[in-house]
């Protein structure tokens, strides 16, 4: 394995980040601030426990998760996107990296992101609301999962997309609405029969269920069945990359 390769790629990526700074991590923190502050203190005083938890605590993992999904699909999307709209990439395609090491690299830099800002905005959190880790270990573990999983498909939106306005229409018109939709301020057992079963096709709704049963041991669907289909949405996202690399698709025309 070039190492080497990984690496440089890996820091370019990353260095990309500290001089965009301003975008790339403040800017989000501020936003998800703001939520704390109109839906935590605001809202949340009009709203009683949701099963044993107040409110402003309860919605802590679900925009925890909101800034992870966007911002892992963002950096990625843009970051494989961005050469191909230079040319560069056909420099990549042609220097002696495996697509298995431009994938680690790009990839692994997103996620790496992505967790950063996520941990960032748990500090933040805990200056408005009172919340609690139960399992550590699970949090963290969904953390890196839900990461490196929604890079891997930032990195297909990056492939796939042929111009800029493409690589938005994704994360805006289908993730945010999913993960608005999928249990980020409510619980799906206040939906009424009819609409919590039609909601338990909507992936994220596994994602924040399980994230949020790390944080205070409630969910509304079983941990394992969480963990298994973020498992299985990252097997899908391999496939299709190994696809995209093996078939070429809009990487060598």
């Amino acid at each position: 394995m070039n190492l080497y390769a990984i690496r440089a790629i890996y820091l370019f990526e990353m260095h990309r980040t500290w001089r965009t700074i301003m975008q790339s991590i403040i800017s989000p923190v501020i936003s998800t601030s703001l939520y704390f502050v109109v839906f935590g203190s605001a809202i949340g005083g009009r709203i009683p426990e949701i099963n044993g938890v107040s409110y402003g605590a309860f919605i802590v993992p679900g925009l925890v998760m909101l800034s992870l999904l966007t911002q892992s699909i963002s950096n990625a999307s843009f970051g494989i996107y961005f050469p191909k709209f230079t040319g560069t990439i056909y420099e990549l395609l042609s220097a002696p990296v495996s697509y298995f090491e431009i994938v680690i690299a790009y990839v692994g830099a997103a996620a790496s992101k992505s967790i950063i800002l996520g941990v960032i905005i748990l500090a933040t959190a805990a200056l408005f609301v009172p919340m609690r880790i139960d399992h550590p270990f699970v949090m963290v573990l969904f953390l890196v999962l839900t990461a490196v999983t929604f890079s891997l498909f930032g990195f297909i939106i990056g492939i796939w997309a042929d111009g800029f306005e493409k690589l938005q229409l994704v994360p805006l018109m289908i993730v945010t609405p999913l993960t608005f939709l999928g249990g980020s301020f409510y619980s799906i057992d206040m939906l009424p029969p009819f609409w919590r079963t039609v909601t338990l096709f909507n992936p994220v709704v596994y994602l924040i269920s399980g994230f949020r049963w790390s944080f205070y041991g409630v969910s509304d669907v079983h941990i394992g069945t969480s963990l298994g289909m973020t498992a299985v949405f990252l097997v899908v996202c391999i496939l299709i990359v190994r696809w995209m690399f093996k078939t070429g698709y809009r990487l060598k025309s």
